[in-house]
């Protein structure tokens, strides 16, 4: 039944009807339920980039316990951030990429998104671009043996790990540890075909799945390929996380198309965030390197439309998924 779905969504020749898959906007949809943030005003600053909690909409999928979908986490300013964060510097050397010296240049290899802004010829450019389907970060996934290794292991972002810390707490999951996360890139028309998460030592801790620019088609089943899977529409800004039963689940992305709305190419009012009980107050409180690690440099420049041209075009055809993930029981130190 996996396969079939998988197989049904990806069609290019007959395209598929989608009054099937979850947008999460029709209020009669039996098969989502909205959930209600308890805890708003006790978890002090936002992180930058981040819409005020009170305005953040969750849902579950009874079907599917374990797995939440929030959408209007973040504002215009926080998508571009991160999606500048994924084409700029995860790709970079020393995390590790798809890409292999029998088909790209060392410069390329090891700082992509550089090399792709200098390359004048336009077919060459096209080839780079579409050549990269994933960086790693943290604990390197091993994608022959399965396997995380000790001695693959890179320092993982701290912004990221942060964010996704501040997450975890909103969402009633206690220390929860960023230790490893896989960057995809999907230009319109790839797929990511079914499988399951399970290389982590710890497979009680959430998966964070972070989705910007295109949008996919979702699948999420169950713990067989023999069960039918739900399609869940995941736009631009859509935090996705696995947790519970669904954290082992079979799940793939068959389908990415174009969106109707594009939030990271809004105007941005430069200078203003918000606190989680919504007070608007100056970008520049909330930058506190002690406390977010943040950028500051590039949360700046992103909202510059000249600076931010080049990913404007990146992700004109383009999704990226982030997602990130606990690699080591808690209290562990290292892999055993």
């Amino acid at each position: 039944m996996f396969r079939e779905r998988f197989k049904y969504y990806k069609s290019k020749w007959t395209v598929p009807d989608f009054k099937d898959v979850i947008d999460f906007e029709s209020e009669s949809d039996q098969t989502v339920n909205e959930l209600i943030l308890n805890n708003c005003q006790t978890l002090g600053k936002l992180p930058p980039g981040l819409q005020p909690l009170h305005t953040w909409r969750c849902f579950n999928l009874p079907n599917h316990p374990g797995l939440i979908i929030v959408r209007n986490a973040f504002t215009a300013h926080g998508q571009r951030y991160w999606i500048a964060r994924s084409l700029k510097d995860f790709p970079h050397h020393p995390n590790v990429v798809n890409l292999n010296d029998k088909l790209f240049s060392q410069p390329v290899i090891e700082d992509w998104w550089t090399e792709l802004q200098k390359c004048e010829d336009k077919n060459e450019a096209r080839r780079m671009k579409i050549g990269l389907r994933w960086a790693t970060l943290g604990y390197h996934h091993d994608w022959n043996t399965k396997v995380y290794n000790e001695n693959m292991r890179g320092t993982f972002p701290t912004d990221l790990g942060q964010l996704c810390s501040f997450f975890a707490k909103v969402l009633d999951f206690e220390k929860f540890n960023a230790e490893a996360a896989i960057v995809n890139y999907y230009p319109i028309g790839t797929t990511l075909s079914g499988h399951t998460d399970h290389s982590e030592q710890n497979l009680t801790a959430p998966l964070f799945s972070l989705s910007f620019g295109q949008t996919a088609i979702f699948l999420i089943g169950g713990k067989s390929i023999e069960e039918k899977p739900s399609a869940i529409f995941l736009q631009s800004g859509d935090l996705l996380i696995m947790s519970q039963e669904a954290r082992l689940c079979y799940h793939a992305v068959p389908r990415i198309m174009k969106t109707q709305k594009e939030p990271w190419n809004e105007n941005i009012a430069p200078n203003c965030a918000y606190l989680p009980n919504g007070k608007k107050v100056k970008t520049d409180f909330l930058l506190d390197p002690t406390e977010w690690n943040i950028n500051a440099t590039l949360f700046e420049k992103v909202i510059d439309e000249t600076f931010w041209m080049p990913y404007r075009n990146y992700l004109n055809d383009s999704r990226i998924n982030i997602n990130v993930r606990q690699v080591l029981n808690e209290g562990s130190m290292g892999l055993s």
